[in-house]
């Protein structure tokens, strides 16, 4: 039999199509990949549906760093959005190990991340970042790598305005495109310095216009209250401010408080006042803005003060009284004791010395070099660590067996070294005495936290250690790197480095990001954070230490994490303590951003120290101020170091 023959062609027929033509509509083509999807086995349905699913998943979780990654501007700017409250931080080139690292999306209000801190990578996972979101721009502030953000016009900063549109001109017109990276790098730098500037001098004005509007020629400015309290009833803020004024070129608002000081200040009140708190604010405040000025208005001041100051030091021992009545020329201690704190009697040298050399009367050198040379003969010193008190009778320490560098003890070292810097490191006996004190720092108070093993300066309490530590002690970083930078052994400026590190997880560490009067660290294993704070030690009184320290470590260094940190902190005064109708308060509780409770004070050395060290700071200047011809003294006055007479 023949094969069947073999078709060369195959029928295909449509069904249910009208009239016999071809429909290829989008209803037709539907039911048919409905049935093929029927005709799939359930297992197999089933995993397509999980596949589409995932990828659904996943392309959520992805979008936001996709997104933000393609918003980023050519020149390395990114937008933020909301810059009502706050100035967004400046471009700043970051650390190289962490250039390319995109910044991470504003937190939403009811949110708290882990904060992307610069700094040992065991500290990474345990720094909390804070903040309220309704300020996205300082939410940078627990960032310890400078993020490269930069907004375009108008900063609004709680009403002061800074003009940004300068800055970017070129940038917006592409002129910049041009540029090498080298030539960028600088420019950024550049504009970086001239904005926190900036920003320093309006939270000044700020500051200054809430003195000027509610406590003008009083001691201190009520914020909260629109008012003002006295201490000595003297114009404490004016005075401390004045040299301020003159380094952040506020030459407006320095001429209105030299014509108040010319026409209005007057010593001639019978009032008590106290010895340290008077030298070093009004004492060392006239002198420094002499010496910046060559005003002889200021010189004259000056004069007529430390006089009235001269009756504390007629005691038995010369060890002079805590107070001094400047009319009647009568000094007395304190109602409940006849001691005075080791830190007054010894931390008003400087200033003094100072006075006589700029007057040829030697008795003001000769009445503090003589607490000097009892101090340093005196027993009851644990390896140069000194006690809090000493009797104005017979001389002695009192109190002995407490050893801390906080309140009542802190600035005797700090004014050792600063005499030795002062008069041309020629009084060995101040320079041995210091020397001392830092090893017995390091021998009874110095341990590391846990679990990330933060160095901090505890206190000894006869004989038993307390890991206690006052914001105060944060001056120790730039004593010590003061100290290094005029020949001093390299391991202070070791120790300077750790400490700083500490003395800024005290203000990472917190809900606001401001530091606590006083912290205490965990020693024992097992412990999940490094610091804790007691109620009563939660406020921040804008105080200056640590940023005082930051200034000399990025000085010193050149290392811009430090201007970083400072920026990050001075932020976070604005976000908390800035008061709207002007100046800056206090406030109690570090712990509650929602609601830090504002004391209703601004202290005289918020203007005086804190915004001066944090303008110093961000200037990349070194002769602003030179650290090789002045030296500060725990005010913040600066001095000028004596010229050699060999």
């Amino acid at each position: 039999m023949l094969p069947p023959s073999r078709q060369d062609y195959v029928s295909i027929s449509f069904t249910g199509q009208a009239s016999g033509s071809y429909n290829n509509g989008k209803q037709w083509r539907r039911q048919s990949c409905w049935r093929k999807w029927k005709q799939l086995p359930r297992l197999q349905r089933s995993l397509i549906l999980f596949i589409l699913v995932l990828l659904f998943i996943c392309g959520i979780v992805y979008y936001p760093t996709v997104s933000e990654h393609l918003r980023d501007l050519p020149d390395g700017r990114q937008d933020r959005g909301d810059n009502d409250l706050m100035p967004v931080v400046p471009h700043v080139l970051p650390k190289p190990v962490e250039q390319g690292r995109p910044p991470p999306e504003p937190e939403q209000p009811t949110q708290r991340k882990l904060s992307n801190k610069r700094g040992p990578p065991v500290l990474q996972n345990h720094l909390i970042k804070k903040g309220n979101a309704s300020d996205t721009a300082v939410e940078d502030k627990a960032a310890g790598s400078k993020k490269n953000v930069e907004e375009d016009g108008v900063i609004s900063w709680r009403g002061a305005v800074i003009d940004t549109e300068q800055a970017t001109e070129d940038s917006k017109n592409g002129k910049n495109k041009e540029d090498s990276p080298a030539n960028q790098e600088v420019k950024s730098e550049k504009e970086s310095e001239a904005n926190r500037l900036e920003a320093v001098q309006q939270a000044f004005r700020h500051a200054w216009k809430g003195y000027k509007d509610f406590a003008w020629g009083h001691d201190e400015l009520r914020p909260i209250s629109k008012s003002y309290s006295e201490w000595f009833g003297l114009g404490l803020t004016l005075i401390d401010a004045l040299d301020t004024m003159w380094i952040l070129g506020l030459k407006e608002e320095f001429e209105e408080a030299r014509a108040w000081v010319a026409s209005e200040l007057t010593f001639n009140k019978n009032v008590d006042v106290n010895l340290f708190e008077s030298t070093i604010r009004i004492l060392g405040g006239l002198l420094s803005t002499y010496h910046l000025t060559e005003d002889p208005l200021f010189l004259d001041k000056a004069k007529d003060i430390g006089s009235r100051l001269m009756p504390a030091f007629n005691t038995p021992s010369k060890i002079p009284y805590s107070d001094v009545n400047i009319k009647k020329g009568i000094a007395h201690p304190p109602r409940w004791t006849s001691d005075s704190t080791v830190a007054e009697v010894t931390s008003i040298q400087l200033e003094f010395r100072e006075l006589s050399r700029l007057t040829q009367e030697p008795q003001y050198q000769a009445a503090v070099a003589e607490v000097m040379k009892q101090v340093h003969k005196l027993d009851g010193k644990l390896d140069g660590l000194v006690p809090m008190f000493i009797n104005t009778n017979n001389g002695q320490f009192t109190h002995q067996g407490i050893y801390t560098l906080g309140a009542r003890a802190d600035s005797y070292y700090e004014y050792l070294l600063k005499q030795w810097i002062q008069g041309g490191k020629k009084e060995d006996q101040l320079l041995e005495d210091y020397l001392q004190a830092i090893e017995g720092v390091k021998k009874n108070l110095l341990q590391k936290s846990s679990p990330n093993g933060l160095t901090f300066v505890g206190e000894v309490s006869h004989g038993q250690f307390s890991p206690k530590m006052d914001h105060l002690v944060c001056f120790l970083p730039g004593t010590l790197a003061l100290g290094a930078h005029n020949g001093l052994p390299a391991d202070h400026m070791d120790l300077a480095k750790q400490l700083m590190e500490t003395c800024y997880q005290m203000y990472v560490q917190m809900e606001t990001g401001l530091s606590p009067e006083i912290v205490h660290f965990n020693m024992h294993e097992g412990s999940t954070r490094d610091i804790d704070v007691k109620l009563a030690d939660r406020h921040n009184l804008l105080r200056p230490e640590t940023v005082e320290s930051l200034f000399y470590l990025y000085r010193f260094t050149e290392d811009h994490k430090y201007q970083d940190w400072g920026w990050e902190i001075f932020q976070n005064f604005n976000k908390y303590t800035k008061v709207s109708t002007g100046g800056y308060t206090s406030i109690n509780n570090v712990r509650d951003p929602d609601y830090p409770s504002p004391r209703d004070k601004m202290e005289s050395f918020f203007l005086g120290e804190t915004l001066k060290y944090l303008y110093l700071l961000f200037s990349d200047n070194p002769n602003i101020i030179s650290l090789d011809q002045y030296v500060f003294n725990t005010e913040a006055h600066p001095l000028p170091i004596w010229p050699s007479t060999v």
